[in-house]
């Protein structure tokens, strides 16, 4: 069943063409690498002490500022899947209206950036790790000429993309990368430059895509234990589909 359902979804995230993006300048080498305990985060993410707790790190993550570092960015992204608004396959109903471009963003006029800008923002606020709405609000804020506004976008963006990758290697199931949505496997394998080939899905819970990169071919494994379980967790009616 989990396969089925996935399969679905990454057929459909796959013939997507608005993944096809310049890679971002992040030294991923120098990432400390560490296995996420889930259930830690989660104790962390709900205890009001606690210096990550979640409501908190949310405040701190909108506001317009640039003084969170990578601790707090795992706990951010990887705690949002124990909140009770999370849902990793929800479609923001603005969708179409904020549809990314993908061609070059110089060529659109003002009125064209300023819709990207304000429907971007609104999809940003239902789902804050809507990364691909974030690529194209930085790509929007720049065009019109708010630098400072994009480079704190851009700044989120980045150290999200560094939160997955310091969840692991992705070299195998045991250190597979943990992602909250699907679509940010393919965000992030583009952002190092990665083609994405195919895709297979491993009981019980890995994602293995094949990829080309400059140096040949190869294959990273992304962890959905916790993606898969909390949806089901909110959705169980999913199970018997």
């Amino acid at each position: 069943m989990y396969r089925l359902f996935l399969l679905i979804l990454l057929i459909t995230i796959s013939g997507n063409d608005i993944f096809a993006q310049t890679p971002v300048n992040i030294d991923f080498d120098r990432i400390k690498r560490e296995v996420p305990d889930l259930d830690e985060i989660r104790r962390e993410t709900y205890d009001r002490s606690s210096p990550y707790y979640y409501p908190r790190l949310m405040k701190e993550f909108q506001s317009n500022d640039t003084v969170m570092k990578l601790e707090k960015y795992r706990r951010l992204y990887l705690g949002y899947m124990f909140q009770e608004d999370y849902n990793p396959y929800r479609e923001s109903r603005l969708k179409e209206r904020a549809k990314p471009v993908t061609g070059d963003y110089t060529k659109l006029t003002s009125q064209e950036c300023d819709s990207i800008i304000k429907y971007a923002g609104l999809i940003l606020r239902d789902n804050p790790f809507d990364l691909t709405q974030m690529e194209s609000l930085i790509s929007a804020l720049k065009v019109r000429g708010h630098i400072n506004l994009a480079s704190i976008w851009q700044y989120k963006f980045n150290y999200i993309l560094m939160a997955i990758v310091s969840t692991g290697t992705g070299v195998d199931e045991e250190n597979a990368w943990y992602v909250t949505e699907t679509e940010h496997e393919y965000v992030l394998l583009n952002k190092m430059g990665c083609t994405i080939i195919d895709h297979t899905y491993h009981e019980p819970y890995f994602e293995y895509l094949k990829v080309r990169t400059p140096q040949g071919f190869g294959g990273v494994y992304f962890n959905l234990e916790g993606l898969l379980s909390e949806y089901f967790r909110k959705f169980p009616d999913e199970t018997d589909s």
